[in-house]
């Protein structure tokens, strides 16, 4: 019985090793087949170390491929603690070239930590600041690469494009919304260390850095350089609080320009007051939008046919009572009688006050809404504004009347564009954007595309042609001649509002403005300039802003290949304007003839002969009254 016992207890014991055994030999088997990756990357990550190497940000393109935002190589310091042998030597020196306090810099290369990076002063260095550094030829002091974001355009789109931090990552602007996309993944070099963090001879081993997705927008650099030198123009000569231009292409929503003042350069931004660097006025700034916004109260007007533009008239006495307010025209005495048509030509007040109240305020306040104002439009920017528009069931006749009219509501340039984009393309709201298509970094082969957004549909196509009809006739014959284009169909409106500080309408301070498009039959462009209180000048939209706007519509004519017309309006001249003229054909006439054809023009003669074989410029261009004409003889 005792030996049984102990045989038995025997058996067990060997049965306990032998399954013991089992369990270590598939422990074993399931660490070296199943656990072998992890374990390696856990022991390689104890004695092996990584430089960094920065991967470029993605480049930004203009629609055609003009670059707006790429980088620059630079060096940055990073240290190996452990491998710095004489800290407080390397400390000195290190301070020394970087200008940085010893103090703070040995306490870097004391550091009990695998890898240190020395900031800010350590990063994106100067060649003569990496070069001394290099010299010194230090253990455990290493310079990796690193990229730098530059604008070769300096200030030139500089809210829309914004500026990245020290770290590369998007701080404003389309830096900051695209961030994401822009941003590429770091590489580095591996190598391997002792416990003590000393090199081995081990190989080497290069994680190659992916960089970021590069953006084409919509911008045309030719337009925006024109809004840019037309808004430094605006600043020199006028001296206002701020100026803005926008154009975009009605017929999609593609923002073609956005510039502002006052503007920064990104390269520099620390430069600049936070103020300055952060408020892109063209989506962020609300004010009253005055005439401009009449667009939106003729185009409602027409859409529900409550007035006809050539047959219905009404007389302006200089001023309209409602509700016991008085609300006054800019021409003192008023316009007399006139057609609507005459009354958008005037820009008439009154006139936009009976419209106003023929459609009352439901209807009204419901076409406001579709075209996108009180809220914000979609653009792909951060820092967008809603606007402000009057709450519908506090409205009274008062309310209805000045909203007709532009005054007691607030709007941003971005919603202004966009919604007179509706009112001429058709009658259709599209939601503004600026990146229209995302590129592989290498191949820039085009991995996304933006379609245009088709918000709703907010008019006829019908009223449209009549809306455009009339803002063509407002370049030709009203407040916007300041605007006309020989040869080329333009329509506007122009606006004057003024300016309210603490519910109180400041006297003399004014924002001008001026919204124009091309061609007026076929919109390919819409350009909306604004000037905060300019100085020195006549506080008229058509009289300041109107101007600038034609000179940038005058770029696009070549641009965006918009052909001439002869089907346009032609323009009232008053004894104000310079008059232009079509010239007439005189290639094939005796020169006696050609005097005769161009009496009144100053002629020039090249060549020898009795008949006319060329002339410059050619027939039916559009030149000043009185101008000269170079004639060649043969």
């Amino acid at each position: 019985m005792f030996f049984r016992d102990i045989h038995t207890r025997i058996r067990f014991f060997f049965l306990f090793i032998l399954c013991l055994l089992i369990i270590i030999v598939i422990r074993v088997f399931y660490i070296q087949v199943f656990d072998y990756q992890k374990l390696s990357t856990l022991a390689e990550s104890l004695w092996s170390r990584e430089l960094p190497i920065g991967a470029d940000r993605g480049t930004i393109y203009d629609r055609n491929g003009k670059v707006l935002a790429t980088n620059i190589t630079t060096t940055s310091l990073v240290l190996i603690p452990n491998q710095i042998q004489n800290k407080e030597e390397v400390a000195e020196k290190l301070s020394e070239i970087l200008n940085s306090d010893y103090e703070d810099m040995l306490a870097h290369v004391s550091k009990k930590t695998s890898i240190e990076r020395v900031h800010p002063e350590g990063r994106q260095l100067s060649y003569d600041i990496a070069s001394k550094i290099e010299e010194l030829g230090y253990d455990g002091v290493y310079l990796v690469k690193e990229s730098k974001r530059y604008y070769p355009y300096g200030s030139v789109l500089s809210h829309v494009l914004g500026y990245v931090g020290i770290d590369n990552q998007g701080l404003s602007g389309l830096e900051l919304t695209y961030d994401d996309y822009l941003t590429g993944k770091n590489g580095a070099i591996k190598y391997f260390s002792d416990g003590k963090g000393n090199r081995l001879e081990l190989s080497e081993v290069y994680e190659e850095p992916q960089d970021g997705i590069d953006l084409q927008l919509t911008i045309d650099l030719d337009i925006q350089l024109a809004a840019e030198r037309e808004l430094d123009n605006i600043m020199s000569k006028y001296t206002p609080e701020h100026a803005l231009i926008l154009a975009m292409d009605p017929d999609t929503g593609e923002v073609l320009a956005m510039a502002s003042r006052p503007n920064f350069d990104p390269n520099n931004y620390q430069d600049y007051t936070t103020e300055t660097i952060n408020q892109n006025l063209p989506i962020w700034m609300t004010y009253e939008p005055g005439s401009t916004f009449k667009i939106m109260t003729l185009a409602t007007s027409l859409e529900e046919q409550t007035v006809n533009l050539f047959e219905d008239t009404y007389y302006d006495d200089g001023s309209v009572n409602v509700d016991g307010a008085t609300i006054h025209c800019w021409k003192s005495g008023g316009h007399g009688a006139q057609t609507f048509l005459d009354v958008v030509e005037n820009s008439c007040n009154p006139g936009f006050v009976e419209l106003g109240q023929r459609l009352g305020t439901n209807t009204l306040m419901s076409y406001i809404n579709n075209f996108g104002f009180g809220a914000k439009t979609g653009i792909d920017l951060n820092g967008e504004s809603n606007g402000i528009l009057f709450n519908i069931d506090k409205m009274g006749p008062v309310e209805l009347a000045t909203t007709s009219f532009g005054q007691g509501i607030s709007v941003t340039p971005i919603q202004q564009v966009t919604a007179v984009s509706a009112a001429i393309n058709g009658g259709t709201l599209y939601e503004p954007f600026l990146v229209k298509e995302m590129l592989e970094p290498e191949t820039k082969s085009v991995i996304y595309t933006k379609e245009p957004v088709k918000r709703r549909k907010v008019i006829s196509e019908e009223t449209s042609k009549l809306v455009r009809y009339a803002l063509e006739s407002v370049v030709a014959n009203g407040s916007g001649r300041s605007a006309y284009i020989e040869n080329y169909r333009v329509g506007g409106k122009t606006g004057t509002a003024q300016k309210v500080q603490n519910g109180v309408y400041m006297d003399g301070n004014y924002i001008l403005s001026f919204i124009g498009f091309m061609p007026a039959d076929d919109p390919k462009i819409v350009v909306y300039v604004a000037i905060d209180h300019p100085q020195g000048v006549t506080q008229y939209g058509g009289v300041v802003a109107a101007p600038i706007a034609k000179s940038v519509l005058e770029t696009a004519i070549s641009v965006l290949d918009i052909e001439p017309s002869s089907e346009g309006m032609e323009k009232e001249y008053n004894w104000l304007d310079t008059k232009y003229v079509k010239l007439p054909e005189v290639t094939g006439l005796t020169v006696e003839e050609a005097k005769k054809t161009l009496k009144g023009f100053s002629i020039e003669y090249s060549g020898e002969g009795e008949n006319i074989v060329y002339q410059s410029p050619s027939a039916n261009t559009y030149i000043k009254e009185g101008g000269t004409v170079k004639l060649m003889l043969g």
